[in-house]
C-alpha cells in the first residue's frame, strides 16, 4: 500500500510539472509574440506633419534635396526649405516661427541671437571662394589682393595681371553666414567697400556671368559648371581635398539649428541628414564635404586645430 501511494505521488508531482512547464512556454510564447507584435507595430509607425527649414542659401540646395528624398521616403510628411540667410534662419527658428534654423556661422556669432536656447546640429562642411566672370581672366589672387580688391583699394583687374576691365563688386547683405564666414576668413575682416547686394547665392551667381569685371563669393555647391570662375587663393586650390586638411581657409560648418531639442520629426529629418544615404552620396553630389571627413575643426571664435 506503501509503494502504491509513493508511486501516485511521484506520478501526481511528475504530471504537475509538466502542466507548469507547458503553461511557462506557452507564457514565453505569448510574451514573445507580443514582442514581435510590439516591434513590428513600432516599424510600422508613419511620419507625418509638416516642417519648415529656412536660413543660410548656400545650404538650401543641399537640404531641400534632402527633403524631396525625405518626402520620397515619407508621404505623410511636408518639409518646407526656405532661405533668407543665415540670420534669416536663426532669428526665425529662435523665436519659434521655423523648426529648424539653417546657418553657415555659429549662433554666437550673430548678434542678438539666444544661442544659449538653441542645439546645434552640424550637418556638413561647405567651403567658399572669390568667383569672377569668366572673361576676368584671374584663376588665382593673393589673399593681401582679394582684400584690396573687395576694400575699393584695387579697381580694375589689369592690376593683377587680368584684363583691362573696371571691378564690380558683387555681395551679400550683412545678415548672410556666408558674407560672414567669407569676410572673417578670406578677407581677415576687413569690411567690404559698397557694391551689388544681393541675398542669394542664385542671383549672386547669375550676375557675376552676366557682368562684365564681377567679382563676388559663393559656395562650392554653386561651382556646377563654367558660367562663373572660383578663383584659387594664395596658390591653394578651392577643393573638398584642401579644406579637409585645412589648408584651404575659407570653409564653415552647415549648421542646423533647433530650439531645444528637436521633436519627431526634426529629430528624423535630422538623422536622415546624417545618415549613410546623404552623408556618402548627396552631400558630394551636391559639393559639400562630410564632417567625419574633417582633419581639422574649428570653435565659435574661429580657432582651428587639428584632429
Amino acid at each position: 500500500m506503501k509503494s502504491l501511494k509513493k508511486i501516485s505521488l511521484l506520478t501526481l508531482f511528475a504530471a504537475l510539472m509538466v502542466f507548469m512547464a507547458a503553461c511557462g512556454g506557452s507564457a514565453s510564447k505569448d510574451n514573445t509574440e507580443g514582442t514581435e507584435k510590439t516591434t513590428k507595430t513600432e516599424e510600422k509607425k508613419e511620419l507625418t506633419g509638416s516642417l519648415v527649414v529656412s536660413g543660410s542659401s548656400a545650404m538650401q540646395p543641399l537640404v531641400a534635396a534632402a527633403a524631396e528624398e525625405f518626402m520620397a521616403a515619407n508621404p505623410k510628411v511636408d518639409v518646407q526649405v526656405n532661405a533668407g540667410g543665415s540670420g534669416t534662419g536663426l532669428s526665425q527658428v529662435a523665436e519659434g516661427s521655423v523648426q529648424i534654423g539653417n546657418s553657415d556661422v555659429f549662433a554666437e556669432e550673430k548678434e542678438g541671437i539666444p544661442a544659449d536656447q538653441l542645439v546645434d546640429h552640424k550637418v556638413a562642411v561647405v567651403g567658399m571662394t572669390a568667383a569672377v566672370n569668366p572673361k576676368v581672366g584671374i584663376t588665382d589672387i593673393k589673399k593681401e589682393d582679394l582684400i584690396k580688391v573687395f576694400t575699393g583699394k584695387i579697381t580694375n583687374w589689369k592690376e593683377l595681371g587680368g584684363k583691362d576691365q573696371k571691378i564690380v563688386l558683387v555681395n551679400r547683405p550683412d545678415s548672410s553666414g556666408t558674407r560672414a564666414v567669407f569676410n572673417k576668413f578670406a578677407l581677415d575682416g576687413a569690411t567690404p567697400a559698397e557694391g551689388i547686394t544681393e541675398d542669394s547665392s542664385n542671383t549672386v551667381k547669375k550676375i557675376i556671368n552676366e557682368t562684365d569685371g564681377a567679382i563676388g563669393y559663393l559656395a562650392f555647391s554653386y561651382f556646377t559648371d563654367d558660367s562663373v570662375t572660383p578663383l584659387a587663393i594664395d596658390g591653394v586650390k578651392p577643393t573638398a581635398e584642401n579644406v579637409q586638411s585645412g589648408d584651404f581657409p575659407v570653409w564653415a560648418y552647415q549648421h542646423s539649428y533647433t530650439k531645444g531639442e528637436p521633436n519627431e520629426l526634426g529629430k528624423a529629418f535630422l538623422d536622415f541628414m546624417m545618415s549613410d544615404e546623404i552623408q556618402s552620396t548627396l552631400l558630394n553630389e551636391q559639393g559639400y564635404l562630410p564632417v567625419t571627413k574633417m582633419k581639422v575643426e574649428r570653435d565659435a571664435e574661429g580657432n582651428q586645430k587639428n584632429l
